[in-house]
């Protein structure tokens, strides 16, 4: 039997002089973590602990902002498109932390019946364990939706790391090609189930490449009750004329999530990057709270010709969402402020994740530290030091020392 794995940590840490975004810029600060909580943001110098085991990091020339949240992983792997050996792997706790990450929310995807909601659950809590905060998505592509107690509604009120469902997959030929009626009860569900459990109750959409795009999301927006806030689409940057849509979604009031991995140096119309889709966003006046970006890391990416048949597929990366981190910022697309609202703050606010993606007295104590060259230095999650200096201290029960 494997011995279980726990990272070594002090009952408090003290980070000092780091240059904090928590997302807004604060500069220069000293922050006191215990319990797992942020317990103080000062001036530098301020704290002065004593009395009780501190560890002290020393951030100067560093920067701080808050642990990124990824809203789209595939945490037992996703695809499945090939056939049985097309099946993409389960994500590992380490992948996870050396990218940035500390919260996450798991998806099914495309198999709905190799995989189950109940064992996407079961990974989400091993991950819980091994280091960092999980949420998962119940479903898959399909309509009706496979649940772990009966029901999307029941679900949501009942099983505390389930807050929406999804991805339900839309103009695209895998889906189970759902009606607007079965979609517009389905964001309902997920509306009511929502205000039942006090949480966000979000219908997350996998877009696909067909020409419908988001006709159903404008429906939702024209015919319906359900605020624009209880859907959301991603992989929207998955082809131009897609984006284009989306924006204007956006604009009108939606909120969106992009996909990362092409890099805009190889991007064309039939796949554009996160750093035109933002770029795009901000020109085109959408509120960068209205975006959100995913690596759907672990999920397949197949490749498909015009008749349909399978082609190509390769496995999304973890990585992707921290590339993509420093892309925006070195290429003066975003400031470190906004990126660490795109990454952190949008998500923890959609998301309604409690104690999420804001560094404050109160908030969780997840964290990143970079260097000045942006490379990832630390690591922090629930107050513990997954990754130190660059060194990975997170280890997964069956990894190897």
């Amino acid at each position: 039997m494997p011995a279980l794995r726990a990272t070594k940590r002090a009952m408090a840490i003290h980070i000092r002089g780091g240059t904090l975004f928590a997302p807004e810029a604060l500069g220069p600060k000293d922050l006191l973590v215990a319990g797992g909580r942020i317990e103080a943001v000062t001036e530098p110098g301020a704290i002065q602990p004593g009395g009780f085991p501190v560890e002290v990091l020393d951030a100067q020339g560093l920067t701080v902002l808050p642990g990124f949240i990824d809203p789209h992983v595939h945490i037992l792997g996703g695809g499945g498109e090939g056939g049985p050996a097309t099946r993409a792997p389960e994500i590992r706790v380490e992948d996870i932390v050396r990218s940035g990450v500390t919260t996450l929310i798991g998806c099914l995807g495309t198999d709905g019946v190799t995989r189950h909601p109940a064992s996407l659950l079961a990974k989400a809590r091993a991950l819980d364990i091994e280091g960092v905060s999980t949420y998962v998505f119940v479903g898959s592509y399909e309509v009706p939706v496979r649940t772990v107690t009966g029901s999307v509604r029941s679900d949501l009120v009942l099983i505390d790391k389930v807050i929406g469902a999804g991805e339900i997959a839309i103009s695209d030929h895998r889906s189970s090609q759902p009606s607007f009626e079965e979609i517009a009860r389905l964001a309902a569900e997920c509306r009511v189930g929502g205000l039942l459990g006090k949480k966000a109750g979000v219908l997350h959409f996998h877009l696909g490449d067909g020409a419908r795009r988001l006709d159903y999301l404008w429906r939702l927006l024209r015919e319906t009750e359900i605020p624009p806030s209880q859907v959301i689409p991603t992989h929207v940057n998955r082809n131009r004329a897609l984006l284009e849509d989306a924006l204007a979604y956006a604009a009108a009031g939606g909120f969106i999530d992009l996909t990362a991995g092409v890099d805009p140096e190889n991007e064309t119309d039939d796949d554009v990057s996160v750093e035109t889709a933002v770029r795009l966003g901000l020109e085109r006046g959408v509120p960068i709270e209205r975006i959100m970006v995913s690596s759907d890391s672990h999920g397949s990416l197949p490749v498909f010709d015009k008749a349909g048949r399978l082609v190509g597929l390769t496995v999304a990366a973890q990585d992707t969402l921290l590339l993509k981190f420093r892309s925006l910022i070195r290429r003066g697309i975003l400031a470190p402020d906004q990126a660490a609202r795109l990454f952190a703050a949008n998500p923890a606010v959609y998301y309604k994740l409690e104690g999420k993606g804001r560094v404050a007295p109160g908030a969780d104590a997840d964290l990143v530290l970079f260097d000045e060259t942006r490379v990832l230095r630390t690591v922090i999650a629930k107050g513990r030091v997954l990754m130190r200096d660059g060194k990975l201290l997170a280890r997964g029960t069956f990894s190897a020392p």
